[in-house]
C-alpha cells in the first residue's frame, strides 16, 4: 500500500520554484512526513578564474543561509536540507534514492524553444529516473487538494497515479477521463461512435480497469470520451476546475519512460500534475 514518509522536494530559489516548498510543508503536514529539501547549484564550465575584479555573494553560502531560514520558520516539521555544486538531475536522483523518497516534488522546467523538441528537459529527465511518483507544483498558496482529473489508458501506471491522488487528498473528489482516439472511418457523420469497435474495446478495458486495479472508492466511473487528449483534457478541465491533474508516466514502447502526450503535458501543465509509475 502507498504511503509517504519522506518528501524530496528539490527547489532552485527562483520564481520558477516559488511553488515547491509551500506545497511540500503543505503535504508534509498533512501526511507527518519527513521533509528533505535539496537545492542544485549547476557547476559553471571552463577554467576556475584565480582572480576577480568584483567579488558577490557566493552562490552555495547564500543558498544555505536561506534554507536555514526555512528550517527555522518551520520547526514542527523534520527537514533536512542539502545544498550542492551538482548536476541537478544527478543529484535529485541520488538524493532520492539515499533518503528512499516516496514522493518527489519538483517545479516549472526552464524553457528552452528549440532544444526542449530535441532531448530531455531535466524536469523531463528526473521523473524519468526516480521510482516515486513526482508532483509538479504551482500553486503558491496550496490549500489541501479539492477536485483530482485522472487522465488515464487504462493502464497499471494510470491506477497508480489514481491510487497516490487519493493518498496525497484524501477529501477530494477524483474524476477520470480516457480520451478514446478514433480512426477516419469511425469518424464519418453515418457511424455511431458509441457502438463502433474502438467504443466497445475501450469499455471492456474501462471494466477490467475497475474490476482489477484496486482503485480509490472514490473515484467516479472514468468517462471514455471520444477525442483527442489534449481536447478532451481542456473541455473536462474547463467543466471541473481540478486543483491536481494526475497521470501515468508510460509511453507505448516502455511501462517506465514517459509518453509524448505526459511530456507534453509536463511542459506546460495547467495546475499541479501528478506524475506516476506502474508498480
Amino acid at each position: 500500500m502507498y504511503s509517504v514518509k519522506t518528501i524530496l522536494a528539490a527547489s532552485d530559489l527562483t520564481r520558477r520554484s516559488a511553488a515547491v516548498l509551500p506545497r511540500a510543508v503543505q503535504l508534509a503536514r498533512a501526511l507527518n512526513a519527513r521533509l528533505v529539501v535539496v537545492h542544485a547549484i549547476e557547476p559553471k564550465p571552463g577554467p576556475v578564474k584565480r582572480f576577480r575584479l568584483s567579488v558577490g555573494k557566493d552562490p552555495k553560502a547564500k543558498a544555505e543561509t536561506d534554507l536555514a531560514q526555512f528550517r527555522e520558520a518551520h520547526r514542527d516539521l523534520d527537514i533536512i536540507t542539502h545544498v550542492s555544486v551538482e548536476k541537478p538531475a544527478a543529484l535529485i536522483e541520488r538524493l532520492a534514492s539515499e533518503h528512499r523518497a516516496d514522493l518527489l516534488v519538483l517545479g516549472l522546467h526552464l524553457p528552452r524553444r528549440v532544444l526542449e523538441t530535441l532531448r530531455l528537459t531535466n524536469l523531463e529527465r528526473i521523473t524519468q529516473s526516480v521510482s516515486c511518483p513526482v508532483l509538479i507544483a504551482q500553486t503558491e498558496e496550496p490549500q489541501p487538494y479539492r477536485t483530482v482529473l485522472g487522465a488515464v489508458t487504462f493502464a497499471p501506471a494510470s491506477a497508480k497515479a489514481l491510487r497516490v491522488a487519493a493518498y496525497l487528498a484524501p477529501d477530494a473528489e477524483i474524476h477520470a477521463i480516457h480520451a478514446l482516439q478514433l480512426p477516419l472511418a469511425a469518424k464519418l457523420p453515418s457511424t455511431d461512435v458509441m457502438v463502433s469497435t474502438e467504443m466497445t474495446e475501450a469499455d471492456l478495458l474501462r471494466k477490467a480497469f475497475l474490476d482489477f486495479q484496486d482503485l480509490p472508492a472514490r473515484l467516479v466511473t472514468p468517462e471514455i470520451v471520444p477525442g483527442g487528449v489534449h481536447e478532451v483534457l481542456e473541455f473536462r478541465m474547463a467543466e471541473l476546475q481540478p486543483d491536481l491533474v494526475v497521470i501515468g508516466s508510460h509511453s507505448g514502447r516502455s511501462a517506465t519512460k514517459l509518453g509524448h502526450y505526459t511530456r507534453d503535458l509536463m511542459r506546460a501543465p495547467p495546475t499541479d500534475m501528478l506524475i506516476a509509475k506502474p508498480e
